[in-house]
């Protein structure tokens, strides 16, 4: 009996350490009732993205006079019709490309420096230059290829569009699918790009500060890793040895029991034998 309650210990102890604790995966398990108010003195609310070298930036300018403000607007080329040289012009949403200098190539103002500004910073800058030549001028940005990136413990790694101004961590990963049980909710890393230089930051999700980490609102093309925790890395590096182990110490442990059992019923028996004569 002894040996089969060793064997069933053995056992639980194995299944306890593959366990991930309720506690563990509670995302601000520290947030009480206070703790907005505690947060609010110094959380402070990021709205837009900086424009970077390399974003693709679409430019529309507008105002009452549409004819004055049409040679500010990149032109499409189209084709009237298939083999024809005859072709139209209209003024359309294209891209701009950030240069290796910080700046876009915008008809008739030329070059435009725009790196380092956020996406209504390039509608102000373009907007004081156009109204030294247009009344009333109308400037709308947009940044075409906002995008983060979601990898590691979440149910679905992938590519994020961002389609407005901002968008936090939270949401990234909520967009994601949420991190699996396997992902460390502790341990998130953000890698960012910032003036040519990487950054690297741990984000804890369990913890109510997450609000006031310069991470929470992400940046675009940031990186996003969720650690895999402690059973995942058992589950897949060591499942084999996990597995035979398990399956060595059950065949042990029932070989030993056939014996004793085997044994004891011996000794029943010679000494029933005995009783008899």
């Amino acid at each position: 009996m002894r040996i089969r309650q060793l064997f069933a210990l053995g056992a639980a102890v194995i299944l306890t350490a593959g366990c991930v604790t309720q506690k563990k995966m509670t995302y601000m398990r520290d947030a009480v009732a206070s703790t907005a108010d505690s947060l609010n003195a110094h959380f402070e609310s990021k709205a837009e993205s900086i424009i970077r070298i390399g974003d693709q930036l679409t430019i529309f300018v507008s105002a009452l006079d549409k004819e004055a403000v049409e040679p500010y607007n990149l032109p499409t080329v189209i084709f009237a019709t298939p083999g024809s040289n005859e072709v139209k012009t209209s003024p359309q949403l294209q891209c701009y490309t950030v240069d290796s200098e910080g700046n876009v190539n915008m008809p008739v103002l030329g070059k435009v420096h725009v790196a380092g500004l956020t996406r209504t910073g390039v509608e102000d800058a373009v907007r004081e230059l156009l109204e030294k030549q247009v009344v009333n001028p109308s400037v709308q940005v947009n940044l075409v290829n906002a995008k983060v990136s979601v990898m590691g413990e979440v149910n679905h790694p992938s590519k994020i569009y961002m389609t407005g101004d901002r968008m936090t961590l939270l949401e990234a990963l909520a967009q994601a699918g949420d991190l699996t049980p396997y992902g460390r909710r502790d341990n998130v890393l953000v890698t960012r790009e910032l003036n040519g230089k990487l950054e690297m930051a741990r984000v804890d999700l369990t913890s109510a500060n997450l609000f006031l980490s310069p991470y929470y609102y992400l940046q675009h093309n940031d990186i996003i890793y969720v650690s895999p925790n402690k059973v995942r890395a058992i589950s897949s590096a060591n499942a084999g040895l996990w597995l035979s182990m398990v399956s060595t110490v059950a065949s042990a442990a029932t070989v030993i029991v056939t014996v004793v059992n085997a044994t004891n019923s011996s000794a029943v028996a010679a000494g029933t034998a005995a009783a008899s004569k």
